[in-house]
């Protein structure tokens, strides 16, 4: 029985996992047909710059219930032989959801997680931009409301088929797995360009930043050593 791929989406307060909270959660189960949308009230305000990309006040999420309980409801939506799916999903949404299940005290089940933005980014080198919207762009998907968990979710699956075709969940797990040596600059002002044409001092311009640090530039990291950029 192959896993059921759930496609999910957090919004937050803002982008530290350790000190910001989710205050939307959503996911969408191609498989059953079924959708969970839910806002969460995060135990703070949130600031008017997060208001402003996510369109979500305080006011609505002030009789919302926490994610003490909203977690349960999630996991019972999630069970099951599944996988969970997000873009950032590896630096973003799964780091949110370990810090919640943690102050929630309670224990967040073992789910496989694929990160769409790390698929984008490894199998999909020529492209200018893998975000998300930029990708909708170019399938031809029809635009929605932005920035909302559940219409960036839908977006998500379909974006993700087109990306996928007829590979299994299990097969897009085994392939992020492997090692590949990255050739050309995946993102900054040098995207696209051979990683020998990069010029040493943006390198260790990025490696000062800390930008080597994140798991999702590993490969990358690895590619420059093997050049002796690094």
């Amino acid at each position: 029985m192959p896993k059921r791929p759930i496609y999910y989406d957090t919004e937050t307060t803002g982008v530290r996992s350790d000190k910001d909270r989710i205050i939307e959660l959503a996911a969408y189960d191609p498989v059953l047909d079924k959708t969970f949308v839910q806002l969460v009230n995060p135990g703070m305000n949130i600031p008017p710059e997060a208001t402003a990309i996510h369109k979500i006040t305080d006011a609505m999420v002030s009789s919302a219930p926490s994610f003490a309980e909203t977690a349960p409801l999630f996991v019972d939506f999630c069970s099951g032989d599944t996988v969970l799916i997000a873009h950032n999903n590896d630096t973003f949404d799964k780091l949110f959801l370990e810090k919640e299940f943690k102050r929630a005290e309670q224990e967040m089940p073992s789910w496989h997680f694929i990160d769409s933005l790390k698929w984008a980014r490894k199998y999909r080198p020529d492209l200018p931009r893998h975000t998300l919207q930029s990708l909708r762009e170019l399938y031809g998907i029809e635009a929605n409301q932005a920035h909302r968990a559940l219409d960036d979710v839908k977006i998500l699956h379909q974006v993700f088929s087109y990306m996928i075709d007829d590979l299994s969940m299990e097969t897009v797990i085994e392939l992020l797995s492997r090692s590949t040596n990255v050739n050309r600059m995946p993102f900054g002002k040098h995207q696209g360009k051979a990683l020998d044409e990069v010029p040493r001092n943006y390198v260790a311009w990025l490696k000062d930043g800390g930008a080597f640090d994140k798991p999702e530039n590993s490969e990358l990291k690895a590619s420059f050593e093997k050049l002796g950029f690094l």
